[in-house]
């Protein structure tokens, strides 16, 4: 099984067992505890999110003219990456304490014709639980001559105590070798790398396929027809909004646009569960249940129950669970995890500054813009150092995850919404009329959902439209009983001179942080604010 590997002997090789017995054999290893709803309830050790510092692509000839290298990409020379393969290897060929290893066969990418064959090793049963959860499982005759696509080998205990001559960033990494179809993670046993780590990956295979892979969400209504994408940053609502009662959820964080339409990348859903509230997140808190993990929780020593509220582990606590356990979703329904071309697009954002309107429609060109842009903001609380509103930009809205050049999803975006005739708006979930810092209140949910709503159903375009003073956009007039004292911004502001004012700082904003990118298209420079 691991001969492309060229592994020797580790062991006994644990391939794809139930879950049931992975779960069993964490418990008995002494990596979890099963908690309230019988959960298992794991701790990730010293890293509980992603080490983005520690990622790094080695350098070779067969991706160089294709990765993008800065902020997000490192390169890394093959010398080392092969050291510490060899580190790892002899790791788990020495298996000093017996366990063998967890192989977890499978998929991501719903549509058959360009989903990508996974194959997981770990150490931990744990970590084994959470790729059965995260990726599709196959059937047993998929199995019989599953070739992999890409392997990702997990020694979260192993660690690279040369990493200062090796031109690393501490003794954690996470290495891709593009052209070996191989990356290896040591010193981490957060399992969102391995989650992200393939996430990566289809961030360079798909586009080069002409397929848009895209950090998003995505739902349906119950015929299956009019799909809507949702993208957005920690804290614009995507989840939320995405999630609705009257709209089967193909899947809340990674999808592909192919000819054949939308497709959900992964076979499960990776929760933040900092605060959750039943009420609230009703369907997240209903799959806590046997077969889910929750990481880096806190709980009762007696009885097992989790206090979501407790941050002193982390803010990051999660849960990770099938999608199938989302009662409306496509899955749940014994339906492929896919949707036909969308119908819509929307942008979300948090804006602290209370500038943008609550709703807008963007053209081809504006959309490129505010995809590459990737623009939220951050409010005075929310992290530790942030006293006023933040303004935070990630390209194509998942930055930390894409490895080729922004332009080049952001070209394939305008292309297929010009193809399908996809119309794009760009929602602010956050303040209108006056910035966070005033005191003023947030747009409310239910505003926000009625707003959502008018664009699934197509009564959006029954208003008249004004062009935003500053961003350029249309904004709607009348809506659904919304007055102008809401979705106009020259109306919410009680004070025309600091509207400007703070109009102008958020425009110097966006232009700084759009010059890092050099995109060498007039259109799109173009579709920008601009100053008045």
């Amino acid at each position: 099984m691991l001969e492309h590997l060229n592994f020797g002997d580790i062991g006994e090789i644990k391939h794809n067992l139930p879950v049931e017995q992975l779960v069993e054999d964490a418990v008995n290893n002494g990596e979890g505890e099963i908690g309230m709803r019988g959960v298992l309830m794991v701790d990730t050790g010293k890293y509980t999110g992603r080490s983005p510092n520690d990622k790094f692509f080695v350098e070779e000839d067969f991706s160089k003219d294709n990765l993008w290298i800065g902020p997000v990409n490192r390169y890394v020379d093959e010398a080392v990456y092969d050291e510490l393969y060899e580190k790892v290897k002899s790791h788990y060929e020495a298996n000093e304490d017996g366990s063998g290893a967890y192989v977890f066969d499978g998929f991501c990418g719903a549509d058959t014709d360009y989903r990508l064959n996974v194959r997981m090793i770990a150490r931990k049963a744990w970590q084994s639980i959470f790729v059965n959860n995260m990726f599709i499982r196959p059937e047993e005759n998929e199995l019989e001559n599953f070739e992999p696509d890409f392997t990702i080998i997990n020694a979260s205990s192993v660690f690279d105590e040369k990493w200062e001559e090796h031109g690393l960033n501490s003794e954690t990494f996470i290495i891709f070798n593009l052209e070996k179809r191989i990356a290896i993670i040591g010193g981490t046993e957060y399992g969102g790398e391995m989650k992200k780590g393939i996430f990566s990956i289809m961030h360079y295979y798909l586009p080069l396929k002409g397929v848009l892979s895209m950090h998003c969400s995505a739902n349906v209504d119950p015929d299956g027809s009019n799909t809507a994408l949702f993208f957005g940053l920690s804290g614009t609502g995507k989840t939320t909004l995405s999630t609705d009662s009257k709209r089967p959820l193909i899947g809340d964080d990674e999808h592909g646009w192919s000819d054949n339409g939308i497709f959900n990348f992964e076979g499960g859903c990776y929760a933040k569960a900092i605060d959750l509230n039943p009420e609230h997140e009703p369907e997240i808190y209903n799959a806590i249940r046997a077969g889910a993990l929750a990481e880096n929780v806190v709980y009762d020593a007696n009885t097992k129950e989790i206090d979501f509220t407790d941050r002193s582990k982390t803010e990051n606590t999660r849960i990770c669970y099938p999608i199938d356990f989302i009662d409306n979703s496509l899955a749940a329904m014994g339906k492929t995890s896919m949707g036909g071309h969308p119908k819509t697009i929307i942008f979300l954002t948090c804006d602290a500054y209370g500038i943008l309107p609550p709703v807008s429609k963007l053209s081809p060109e504006q959309a490129m813009y505010h995809f590459i842009s990737g623009y939220t903001a951050k409010v005075a609380g929310t992290e530790r150092g942030v006293t006023e509103p933040t303004a935070t930009f990630s390209p194509c809205y998942g930055g930390p995850f894409l490895t080729l050049l922004p332009l080049r999803y952001a070209e394939l975006l305008r292309e297929k919404m010009n193809k399908y005739n996809v119309p794009c708006y760009l929602v602010n979930t956050g303040w209108v009329g006056a910035s966070a810092s005033s005191g003023a209140k947030r747009i409310s949910l239910p505003v926000t959902r009625k707003i959502i709503h008018t664009i699934l159903d197509g009564s959006i375009e029954q208003s008249d439209f004004i062009v935003d003073n500053y961003f350029g956009v249309q904004i709607p007039t009348a809506l659904d009983g919304i007055s102008e004292d809401i979705l106009l911004p020259t109306h919410a502001w009680k004070n025309s001179e600091d509207y400007h004012k703070t109009a102008k700082l958020l425009v110097e904003k966006f232009h700084y942080n759009f010059e890092h990118y050099n995109i060498d298209d007039p259109a799109v420079q173009n579709a920008g604010p601009v100053l008045d």
